[in-house]
């Protein structure tokens, strides 16, 4: 933390830490151990006395937090205390403390984890108060944190320390505080609909469920390589064929990929798969859920999400993936009738193509790289290729296509289901037209899972299923511009020794 502020008073960052590891070494001498307390009995958070002051008047209560500032001098001093809740100020006075523990409350600094009983009042000011009759020093702070004018504003440093940033940042802690309570709705909604919520393993022999890089590890009593998971899909899907008929299971997943503002490489994913419905259930569900999560934490089903108004009210507007690039650049793939016929549309717009892009691999990549950004409002886009939906139920009416879906708000995709495919002949085939893709270079296409195969052929019930990236589902209902605001730890570079006595502007 020693880099958190340029220390704005200019003094020598180095001499102000020596400081106060010279107050620690004088407050031992004093027969007070800054570590020496195991346990501390609170009464009361601070947000209680606060919002309820007519209770507490005159009451003697005992809180414990971390001192945020200090004025004051002469016999009588002011203080305040952060607790998980809020803050409340403090007033020590010479008179009802006696000169040694008020001379001992003088050598503590901002940053120090105190321990108080006394009296609430209110002051001159009206400002609700207490007036303390004891403390104790709970943990003595050996780091300078930054000023209340300055804070920490620096994002990189503010992921790295979030430690730092809980304490200086109200808002970053009622993120998290949020985040708690919207993985509890999101429970609460799934078990109230008969849901059972289970878990799955995360070391992986084979990497599936996505088209995804994998983190690989090597487990040495078995002495073989095994996979981080990269989605929740099939072994979810393998307990629908064993009858529990409707499960979920939240928990993190890790892809070898790129970061950026939506991608973080470890993250939270919700799967959920159901027997006997298909992907129109996935849609009811998904559209209920974030309507039901939204009203729940923010009391409203209308969100702000960076300045514009997102509404999550069902229903959701529902459009084909053909159509929408049908509406947004005028072009009609219904009438493209061949893979080089598409080709040539990916040309003419710049787009990127891989040898041996297939029809609906193009329609795909058109509408990834230039429809996406005009979805602001909730919008489901139905009806994918078969090409980029290995694990999808081909449509009826047409097997070009699958009966999948992908939601999205503020042009990002936040949700992906489908009508799983249940036929074991079927599923084999594209995962042998998988491997073929890993075969001509494409590191993040299925390998085969034969006990799957196994699975399927023991036999699974019409299923929808969907999956979820809670941490953007947090951000839009938290504003949050990055991934990065929303996940405690965020994956970061480690900075070398050197780094880290840089400035924070180098």
């Amino acid at each position: 933390m020693a880099n958190t502020n340029d220390v704005n008073n200019g003094e020598n960052l180095n001499e102000l830490l020596k400081i106060r590891r010279n107050k620690l070494d004088e407050l031992r001498s004093l027969g007070i151990e800054p570590y020496g307390i195991d346990k501390f009995e609170r009464t009361n958070m601070t947000s209680e006395i606060k919002n309820d002051y007519d209770s507490f008047e005159g009451k003697t209560v005992t809180i414990a937090g971390r001192i945020m500032s200090k004025r004051g001098h002469g016999k009588a001093s002011f203080a305040d205390i952060q607790d998980r809740d809020g803050r409340i100020q403090l007033y020590f006075k010479m008179d009802v403390l006696g000169e040694k523990n008020y001379e001992i409350f003088k050598i503590l600094d901002i940053g120090d984890i105190i321990g108080v009983t006394g009296e609430v009042f209110k002051s001159k000011t009206g400002e609700v108060t207490i007036r303390v009759q004891d403390f104790k020093l709970l943990s003595k702070s050996l780091q300078i944190l930054p000023d209340k004018w300055h804070g920490l504003k620096d994002p990189d440093l503010r992921y790295r320390q979030r430690y730092v940033d809980l304490i200086i940042n109200p808002t970053v802690k009622e993120t998290f505080i949020k985040r708690t309570a919207i993985i509890k709705a999101i429970r609460e909604f799934l078990d109230s609909r008969g849901f059972i919520e289970v878990e799955t393993p995360i070391l992986h022999t084979i990497a599936g469920g996505a088209a995804a890089r994998p983190f690989i590890t090597h487990h040495n009593a078995l002495d073989i390589d095994m996979y981080l998971r990269i989605a929740l899909e099939l072994h979810l899907k393998r307990l629908i064929v064993g009858g529990l008929e409707k499960v979920y299971e939240m928990g993190r997943v890790f892809r070898n990929e790129g970061m950026d503002i939506r991608h973080n490489p470890e993250f939270t994913l919700l799967e959920l798969y159901e027997a006997y419905t298909d992907y129109h259930g996935m849609m009811d569900i998904t559209e209920n859920l974030f309507a039901y999560v939204a009203e729940k934490v923010n009391g409203s089903k209308k969100i702000i999400y960076q300045g514009t108004e997102i509404d999550l009210t069902p229903p959701w507007r529902r459009l084909t993936m053909i159509d929408a690039i049908k509406e947004f650049l005028d072009i009609d793939f219904d009438k493209v009738s061949s893979d080089e016929e598409a080709v040539e549309i990916a040309k003419r717009h710049h787009l990127e193509v891989n040898e041996g892009m297939k029809k609906g691999d193009i329609i795909a990549l058109v509408f990834d790289e230039l429809c996406e950004s005009h979805l602001i409002q909730p919008t489901f886009i139905i009806d994918y290729p078969v090409e980029i939906s290995p694990l999808a139920k081909r449509k009826h009416d047409n097997p070009a296509l699958t009966s999948r879906f992908e939601a999205f708000i503020y042009g990002r995709e936040i949700a992906n289901a489908f009508s799983e495919l249940n036929d074991p002949i079927d599923q084999k085939e594209r995962f042998i037209e998988q491997l073929k893709q890993r075969e001509a270079g494409n590191d993040e296409a299925h390998m085969m899972d034969e006990d799957f195969i196994n699975a399927l052929e023991v036999g699974m019930p019409p299923t929808g299923g969907l999956g979820i990236g809670i941490d953007r589902l947090i951000m839009f209902m938290t504003d949050a511009y990055s991934i990065r605001d929303v996940i405690l730890f965020p994956t970061m570079k480690p900075k070398s020794d050197q780094d880290e006595t840089k400035g924070d502007d180098e």
